[in-house]
């Protein structure tokens, strides 16, 4: 069968409204799908991983019923007391195999968060810290994000994705073509030459190169959602924005030097950027971003030349090189 089961999470919890609603649509659409999300709200932790300790993953196929999901179309959901990298690293490194031995999944979802994930917000997001850590075991990634906090209207950021899962699904092999890194090799066309200089490409070879680091997990995609959203999408770069005033505290008792902060912006800055996502998201459009998964210098990088090819659109708004 030629049946492509994608993996999903996130970080707000399994039991998060954004991803019942998507995990219903997905089914609507036909989709078939694994869920090994984290058990509860694990936001903003990045990349943190639960290192020898032991992860209790739960069986949370009673939401089917709950959630009214069709059966027949391919879904299974599981719950892990861990965090969302940590979901990616038992569900990839032989936790699926052993659950549902008969299942390889094509591509990884992660999202749709609730709140933006824009500009350095990639530093912290534990919704795109799980796609990364997917990239970095050789599977193609998407993350997903509602741009407002309210989840009130967050079908439409819903709708968005799953649009971008089924122009993205056809483009995937069935079975990842890198899965578990059973082979690295320094020489593929897309990977870094630094510190040597970039080869020169024409446009048609960088959108061929693009689409097999997406494929090897060396390139992910970022999707954020305006709740004003106009229907249209823009391929995008990361912006600039500030959080300001980020610090609050109060007093602890009189003659003491302890005090209590509390992390949380009171406003933030955008600046303009050309092609940034806060842009894209501030005048209503979907944005979508195509960031490497390996940190810069690292061997299996991607070249900024390589990068400015990604920026290039179709007539949809989409990156070029999906057409790669």
């Amino acid at each position: 069968m030629d049946t492509k089961w994608v993996l999903m999470t996130n970080d707000d919890g399994i039991d998060a409204p954004g991803f019942e609603l998507l995990v219903k649509a997905m089914n609507k659409a036909g989709i078939p799908l694994v869920a090994f999300a984290p058990s509860g709200n694990k936001s903003a932790c990045s990349m943190q991983l639960n290192l020898g300790k032991p992860i209790d993953l739960h069986n949370r196929n009673e939401l089917i019923q709950q959630w009214d999901l069709d059966e027949s179309v391919g879904v299974h959901l599981f719950a892990l007391d861990g965090t969302p990298c940590d979901t990616m690293i038992v569900a990839l490194d032989g936790g699926l195999n052993h659950v549902l031995p008969d299942i390889q999944p094509s591509l990884v979802l992660s999202g749709v968060n609730l709140g933006p994930n824009l500009s350095q917000d990639s530093y912290h997001s534990g919704t795109m810290g799980a796609a990364r850590e997917a990239g970095l075991y050789g599977i193609p990634a998407i993350a997903s994000s509602y741009t407002s906090f309210d989840s009130e209207g967050m079908e439409v950021g819903i709708d968005a994705t799953v649009e971008l899962v089924q122009r993205v699904l056809p483009l995937v092999p069935k079975t990842p073509e890198n899965l578990c890194r059973p082979h690295i090799d320094l020489n593929a066309e897309h990977v870094s030459s630094w510190p040597n200089t970039a080869p020169d490409r024409s446009s048609s070879k960088a959108d061929q190169q693009l689409m097999s680091a997406f494929k090897n997990g060396e390139l992910m995609i970022n999707l954020n959602v305006p709740p004003e959203w106009n229907g249209s999408y823009q391929t995008t770069r990361l912006g600039m924005r500030w959080y300001r005033n980020a610090v609050q505290f109060s007093e602890g008792k009189a003659g003491s030097v302890e005090s209590t902060f509390t992390i949380g912006a009171a406003y933030i800055d955008n600046e303009t950027v050309e092609n940034g996502d806060c842009d894209a998201v501030g005048s209503g459009i979907a944005s979508i971003s195509s960031l490497p998964t390996w940190p810069q210098t690292h061997p299996l990088a991607l070249d900024d030349a390589l990068l400015a090819h990604a920026l290039r659109s179709d007539e949809t708004g989409h990156p070029m090189w999906f057409k790669g």
